[in-house]
């Protein structure tokens, strides 16, 4: 799948702060998105609206934004069901809809889901070999877009380059983009996620970082990735160290953050997903958003 079968632009948004929302205030402010130049719009799948679902919410609330999830839960549909999902969403809103998927993570399938996590590499390759095959009887989309897979370790960033348009890594930093660059290989996409906050008070900053990250840290695909990055464990305890949060959360004004997004495009990122960390977890950063628009588009 060729990655320029979608124009993402080089900065899009990723938000969790549109579950706090109801569905019209959500189109509402992804309309507003699209109005500041942004590409796409990410959102994830776990306690809130379901992915494709709430995805074609925000496609019938814009008119040219592309909207990406980031990522699409494998364990929360089959592969028939989440293939005819993309298919519905590509034939109604052409080149619009970029489907992320991903293995999610032990207690978020296992416990809330109550199913078996296995391997999860092997397990995506077979998920994706069911998608291909997948029979689909409805009028088929005219332009096919590529899908890309959340990774982060060597594996499946190499099953990212084989068999989807490139990849999505989530609470990572410009080293890690590098690298990823170098598996996927020239012609993928490589849209990394970087979280940000608007705090130039070091102190107040790492507490909101810390706050966002140390659930993350609970979860061993983010912490065996942290330690590739060369971290260690004791990284790890309190919510992360300062050199953890530094690393992996921009902070601070605008500059700052605009030298954090150029190192990922410099790097070899295609296109940044940038995570606005406000003070109140559930507020909407349209100011920061507006900000963002305004230095980086």
């Amino acid at each position: 799948m060729p990655a320029s079968t979608i124009a993402l632009g080089k900065i899009g948004i990723w938000t969790r702060q549109f579950e706090d929302c109801p569905a019209a205030k959500a189109q509402e402010t992804a309309a507003e998105l699209e109005q500041l130049g942004f590409g796409a719009i990410w959102f994830g799948e776990a306690l809130g609206r379901e992915a494709l679902t709430n995805a074609g919410l925000l496609l019938a609330g814009t008119r040219k934004i592309v909207i990406a999830t980031g990522i699409a839960n494998i364990y929360a549909r089959d592969p028939i069901t989440m293939s005819a999902g993309q298919k519905t969403l590509m034939e109604a809103y052409p080149g619009r809809f970029l489907l992320g998927l991903g293995v999610s993570h032990v207690p978020l399938v296992e416990q809330l889901r109550g199913h078996r996590y296995e391997k999860p590499v092997a397990t995506m390759r077979a998920y994706l070999d069911t998608m291909d095959h997948a029979p689909y009887r409805s009028v088929a989309p005219a332009i096919t877009t590529p899908r890309v897979l959340a990774a982060l370790g060597p594996q499946m960033l190499r099953l990212s380059a084989e068999r989807a348009g490139g990849a999505h890594p989530y609470n990572t930093n410009p080293e890690h983009t590098a690298q990823a660059r170098a598996i996927l290989g020239p012609d993928r996409l490589l849209c990394p996620e970087q979280a940000v906050i608007f705090e130039t008070d070091p102190a107040k900053a790492r507490q909101i970082g810390r706050e966002f990250l140390g659930f993350y840290l609970t979860l061993p695909n983010y912490t065996n990735n942290f330690l590739r990055l060369g971290f260690t464990e004791a990284d790890f305890t309190n919510g992360g160290s300062d050199r953890l949060i530094d690393a992996m959360i921009a902070w601070g004004d605008i500059n700052r953050i605009r030298e954090r997004i150029r190192a990922h495009h410099t790097a070899g990122a295609d296109h940044i997903c940038i995570q606005v960390l406000p003070k109140d977890p559930h507020a909407l950063p349209i100011t920061e958003w507006r900000e963002l628009a305004a230095a980086l588009l």
